[in-house]
């Protein structure tokens, strides 16, 4: 083989390579929004551990993850919270996502993760809250990564909150019989705990049992972070919404899921909701 014949081959190999590269990175092409049947704010189920709600979409490589709280596969009582001693059921269990043909599989969870790399630290054991389940193939295609009524993400939030500060959520617990007007939620941060790990709201409705795992958005619109508990104090009916950036540094430190937050096609609009009596939240 002459040099020239040498150097054309090299070159067909690196484009083939690279064409390779490329299609094994192709971005997955969304549903419209108003079509798709998988998207934040659907019902999921951990083989009958119980009923929560999805937060966001995340993507790594060609792979389409929903996320939910990792207390949704967990197979203690209610009290059980404690993601470093609490027990879960094995990652690869079939998870049925509202609108998917087929189950989804639990690719990532926060508690199992934590056992496994002894983690102590008090605040990390407590708020480390996420799970991610992989989308079948079939279903890629049904999704998209808007949350409903509102729109959005547009992006992370890094920043936390300040007392006073705006939320939006949207619900999804089978305890509202399919009232979709009582989804929609608008609240206010109760401040900052944990270093920062979770954030304390209130919001109108509040976040019941079923509820868990859905998503929370800034007054901006960024992926603020998970629903994770029901408060008694400092005020009743309050939740604990563990904070989503720490919660991925968190997964990306310790798994092999490179998974990054999906934007939605759909912009954020903070309007009213369906429910503000009186215009209370503005």
């Amino acid at each position: 083989m002459t040099l020239s014949t040498r150097l054309v081959a090299i070159a067909a190999v690196a484009l083939s390579a690279g064409a390779l590269a490329t299609t094994a990175h192709a971005a997955p092409t969304w549903a419209p929004a108003g079509s798709a049947t998988v998207h934040p704010g659907v019902q999921t189920d951990t083989a009958g551990a119980g009923q929560c709600t999805s937060n966001f979409i995340f993507t790594a490589g060609e792979d389409v993850y929903i996320g939910q709280a990792a207390h949704c596969s967990g197979t203690g009582g209610s009290t059980e919270t404690d993601g470093c001693t609490s027990k879960s059921l094995p990652l690869g269990t079939d998870v049925t996502i509202q609108g998917a043909t087929q189950p989804g599989k639990l690719a990532y969870n926060s508690w199992i993760t934590m056992q496994e790399k002894g983690e102590k630290d008090p605040d990390t054991c407590a708020f480390n809250d996420f799970a991610l389940v992989k989308v079948d193939p079939a279903d890629v295609g049904k999704v998209n990564p808007s949350v409903p009524f509102y729109g959005g993400p547009v992006g992370l939030s890094r920043t936390g909150l300040q007392v006073g500060d705006g939320v939006f959520s949207y619900g999804n617990s089978s305890l509202r019989q399919g009232l979709t007007l009582l989804s929609p939620k608008r609240g206010l941060s109760l401040g900052d705990d944990g270093n920062g790990w979770s954030h304390g709201v209130v919001t109108l409705t509040p976040g019941v049992p079923g509820d868990s795992g859905s998503a929370f958005l800034t007054n901006s619109g960024e992926a603020l972070g998970v629903l994770s508990t029901l408060a008694l104090l400092p005020i009743p009916g309050s939740n604990g919404v563990g904070d989503l950036a720490k919660e991925l540094d968190y997964l990306r430190a310790n798994s092999t899921i490179a998974a990054d937050l999906v934007p939605g096609t759909e912009p954020f609009t903070p309007k009213p909701i369906p429910l503000d009596l009186g215009g209370l939240l503005g």
